[in-house]
Formats: structure tokens, C-alpha cells, sequence
């Protein structure tokens, strides 16, 4: 039988250094509606990994909470991060020439795996850690990890927990309410270690998260201020209406957008820049500006900050369908710092994709930015290569696209970068590579196996071993220059594709037997395997 708690400690499971903004926007809601709560924060991200055990032991055992809630990050092994560089290990196993960078990649590769099945595994352990020192504590674990794989972590929790996908706020409240099956979208493992699953009624409001109280954060989280100095997130509403084949947002924060009071995110950002010096701002919406309707609200918001002159560098991820002039220009005005957004140069891809856009719409977005005032904000291209529905027509037309911002924005302000997508469970382009049979019905998408892994990183021949050798190129020349190695590799592949059209037009076999027709007698994937010049 759960009862009302009297206290929370949360705790942060390692990862990479990144503003823990789910787990402040938790904690602060529950002081808010629940104020005689006592509340910690325990963030690892901050404490070196040989300190793990000791230091949550540590505070497990002085606060004695009533409830112990995980925030669980990151999961996969093929997600790129700071921490390693996965990209480059798959390039160079799959594409490298070198015999000898290749055993390095391999070496690495499984050096990068190891870390991740060790994280894992030591997950659980810290959770099993509290069932043992705190036997009546009620676990709560939430996170983005679990709102993509909550039915396989519920399956290793210890008894008594509460697995949350998705909003943690109602959950939260719920559980700190003695509530014994919580509200919001949950798996429960009763003291009998059997799971149910409880999806979500309905979605949280978010006119009732109001800004952030961060001198109360202070007190139950002075490792606040390691963050100040970077960029912070501040998110403006949830939902997200589109349905990205290879997204899953749209399912863990629901397909219809929700919004926080505008005045009440202008305020959060002003704390943020005039009680602590903070003066980067991350807007960590699946999209900042993406409807009709949330384009007004962005621009509601950047009102607000300018009344209240709030002098911060802000972004985040962009979709550029419905701007205008009026808005460009308040963006920029208010501090814009770069523009971020997925990028394709071919409507095929982007239709394949399902991104819900019109090519030609985000150009003349581009224009408009320009006209409005831009001087020298990096325009970041997040460009899902090798996609499905990618040929090397349409890679031709995201090469040249990408010279018409040369062009616009000047060279040195386009960042090309380069990603593949990766498969998650539950997603369209995951039933539809089942169906072609490039996965296999009973895949495992927690696989620790490598070259299961490779393929959840969707990057197949032919074109992948262009992109690839292109890209290891470009890696290479960057010791002789400071070029970006996405318009490096950009470049090499133009290059390869010139290449690829001179030989189409000059014919490939000299000797061709007699009445055979001049058009190109030697196939695409014959054409990449070659090595390049």
C-alpha cells in the first residue's frame, strides 16, 4: 500500500554534461503544488564514475527519502554524443581503406559498447541499490530512455516501481500523493514483481508550469551553477503534430501541441539571464516554431523577452514553414544565435520521410531571414543522408541546394552535418524495413551485437560507401585546414558525382560491342565500389 511521501531525492544517471532541465522542471512543479515536501537533486553527470555507488549510497542514506526518482537519459548504443565518436568508428570500419584503421574501429567499437552495456547494467544496480538500503521506498524512473523502451526497463526494475513514458509531472504528484496507480502514461511493478501498464487519459496542461523558481532549485541543487556558463533549456510547450517516419515524439508527448503561458517562459529566460549571468538559451521543443498556431506563440514569447529586455544568444531545432518577415526580425532582434533545422535539397526525400514541408517554402524561409536583418548566425543543416528514398539524383540536389546558402548566408556561416537516422522501435520506418526485410521481425533494439547495431544506423550500400569514403576524406584533410568537415565531405561528394556524370556521358566501355546504345552500360553500385581518385 503506497502512502503520501514527505520527501523525494532525484537522481540523474550518468551521462554526458547537459543541463538536467526534465528532472528541475519535476521538482520545482511539486514544490509548487505539494510546498512542505522535502526535495534533492543528485545529479552524476557531475561526480567522476569510480564515486557512482559511493555518493548515491551516501545520500541515500542521510536523506532517507520516501521516494527515489531516476532520470534516464540515453540507452542505445548508436547515438553520437559527446563522450564518443561513434560516427567516425563506423566510418572507418565500414569504409575505410586502411586495413589498420579498420582493427582500430573494431577495437574501439567494442570499447564503446562495453561502456554502454557496463552503464546499463550499473542503472540497475543503483536502482536495486535503493530497494536494499530503503525497502518502503517507492522508485519512480522516467527519462527519454524510458519513454522509448519503458516495457523492457520496467521488466528489470526492482518490485515496487513506477515506470513513467513520456510527462513527469502528474506521475510525480500522483506518487507523492500515495496514489497507488499514478497518473499519466505508466508500467507499475507491484511487490509481486508483476507489471501492468497504464497508458496515459489524458496530457498534462502546461498553462500550470510556470517559471521556474530557481532560487528554490538553489537550495535542494547548488550544482546548479556548474550550468550557468553553458547553454541552458528552457522548453515553451510539448506535442508535436507531425509524423516523422523515424520520430517518436509525436507518441511520448502526444500528437497535439500544448503551450506554456508566454509570459511565464520570458520570465524563466530573464531569471535565468539577469539573477545568474546566463546568456545561451536552448529552447528544447521537439520543434520551436512548427504550426501556424505556435508560431504566434514563439512570437508572443519574443515580445515578452524584448519588453523586458532580456539580453541572451538563444536557438533551437527550427521549421521555417510559416515564418515572416515580421517574425524573422524578432528572431533576430532577440538574440537568435543560429539557425538549426533538418535539412534535404530533394522534395523526394523529404516526402519519403513524411517531414510534413515543402522544399521551395523553406528557401524562401532562408530569404526571408536574410532580408530581415541577418549578419553572421551559423545556419546548421541537420541533413539525414542516405535516408530511404535517397538516390544519387537526389543527393545531387541537396549538394546543390546547399550551394544556394553558400551563396545566401555566406560559406563560412553553413554548417552541413551530417547523421543517419536511426531506427527506433515503433516508428514507420521501422515496420516498413521489417517489411522489406532489412530487420528482422524479432529484432532486438537494445542489441549489443555490433553489426545488428550498424544496421539500426541506416546507412546501406551502394550510396552509404560513398558517403562514407567521402566523409573519411574529408576527416582526413582537416589537420591541412580549418574547413568544416560537413562542407568537406559535401564537396568530395560533388566531386565523386561529377566524376560519376562525366564518365555517364563519355561512355564507361570503350570497346562496346557493335549496336550497343550509349547510354550508361555500367551500374550505379559498380560505379561507388570503385576507389575514389
Amino acid at each position: 500500500m503506497s502512502v503520501v511521501a514527505g520527501s523525494i531525492l532525484y537522481v540523474r544517471l550518468p551521462v554526458w554534461k547537459i543541463y538536467p532541465g526534465g528532472v528541475i522542471y519535476v521538482a520545482d512543479y511539486i514544490h509548487k503544488q505539494r510546498p512542505g515536501i522535502r526535495q534533492n537533486i543528485l545529479d552524476l553527470a557531475l561526480v567522476h564514475k569510480s564515486q557512482y555507488r559511493k555518493v548515491l549510497k551516501e545520500r541515500l542514506r542521510t536523506l532517507k527519502p520516501d521516494v527515489v526518482a531516476f532520470s534516464w537519459r540515453n540507452m542505445q548504443t548508436f547515438g553520437p554524443h559527446p563522450e564518443n565518436d561513434a560516427l567516425d568508428v563506423v566510418m572507418n570500419y565500414d569504409h575505410s581503406p586502411r586495413l589498420g584503421r579498420r582493427l582500430k574501429a573494431a577495437g574501439d567499437a567494442i570499447s564503446i559498447i562495453h561502456d554502454y552495456a557496463r552503464s546499463r547494467i550499473d542503472n540497475f544496480r543503483f536502482l536495486k541499490m535503493v530497494r536494499k538500503l530503503l525497502p518502503e521506498a517507492r522508485i519512480v524512473v522516467g527519462g527519454t530512455a524510458v519513454s522509448i523502451f519503458g516495457k523492457y526497463i520496467a521488466e528489470q526494475c526492482p518490485v515496487n516501481t513506477v515506470v513513467v513514458v513520456g510527462e513527469g509531472e502528474p506521475a510525480m504528484l500522483s506518487v507523492v500523493d500515495g496514489k497507488e496507480i499514478p497518473h499519466g502514461h505508466v508500467y507499475l511493478k507491484d511487490e509481486k514483481g508483476n507489471i501492468s501498464h497504464h497508458p496515459a487519459e489524458e496530457t498534462f496542461d502546461l498553462a500550470n508550469l510556470t517559471a521556474v523558481d530557481f532560487r528554490y532549485i538553489e537550495t535542494i541543487f547548488p550544482e546548479f551553477h556548474e550550468y550557468t556558463g553553458e547553454y541552458m533549456g528552457v522548453h515553451t510547450k510539448r506535442g508535436c503534430p507531425f509524423q516523422c517516419h523515424f520520430c517518436l515524439y509525436n507518441k511520448i508527448e502526444g500528437a497535439r501541441q500544448r503551450y506554456r503561458d508566454p509570459v511565464e517562459v520570458a520570465k524563466e529566460v530573464d531569471s535565468l539571464n539577469k539573477d545568474y549571468g546566463v546568456d545561451r538559451i536552448w529552447f528544447t521543443d521537439a520543434q520551436f516554431c512548427s504550426t501556424r498556431r505556435s508560431i504566434k506563440h514563439v512570437e508572443k514569447i519574443l515580445d515578452e523577452m524584448m519588453r523586458r529586455k532580456t539580453r541572451v544568444q538563444w536557438t533551437g531545432y527550427l521549421r521555417l514553414n510559416y515564418l515572416t518577415a515580421s517574425i524573422a526580425r524578432k528572431m533576430l532582434d532577440s538574440g537568435l544565435s543560429s539557425i538549426d533545422l533538418s535539412f534535404t535539397g530533394s522534395q523526394d526525400v523529404i516526402d519519403s520521410l513524411t517531414l510534413g514541408y515543402k522544399l521551395d517554402q523553406q528557401m524562401e524561409a532562408f530569404r526571408i531571414i536574410k532580408q530581415a536583418g541577418y549578419t553572421n548566425q551559423k545556419v546548421k543543416l541537420y541533413m539525414p543522408l542516405n535516408a530511404p528514398g535517397e538516390t544519387v539524383q537526389t543527393l545531387r540536389a541537396t549538394i546543390d541546394k546547399i550551394k544556394e546558402l553558400y551563396a545566401l548566408f555566406g560559406r563560412d556561416n553553413v554548417l552541413p552535418f551530417i547523421f543517419f537516422v536511426g531506427i527506433q522501435p515503433n516508428t514507420p520506418i521501422e515496420q516498413m524495413l521489417i517489411k522489406q526485410g532489412y530487420l528482422k521481425p524479432d529484432y532486438n533494439p537494445l542489441t549489443l551485437n555490433p553489426f545488428a547495431i550498424k544496421r539500426l544506423l541506416y546507412n546501406p550500400r551502394p550510396l552509404g560507401r560513398l558517403i562514407g569514403r567521402a566523409y573519411l576524406e574529408a576527416l582526413d584533410g582537416l589537420g591541412e585546414s580549418s574547413e568544416y568537415i560537413g562542407r568537406a565531405t559535401m564537396e568530395i561528394l560533388e566531386r565523386e558525382l561529377d566524376r560519376f556524370q562525366q564518365d555517364q556521358q563519355t561512355g564507361l566501355l570503350a570497346h562496346r560491342p557493335k549496336g550497343m546504345t550509349s547510354k550508361l552500360v555500367q551500374p550505379v553500385e559498380s560505379f561507388i565500389e570503385k576507389p575514389f581518385r
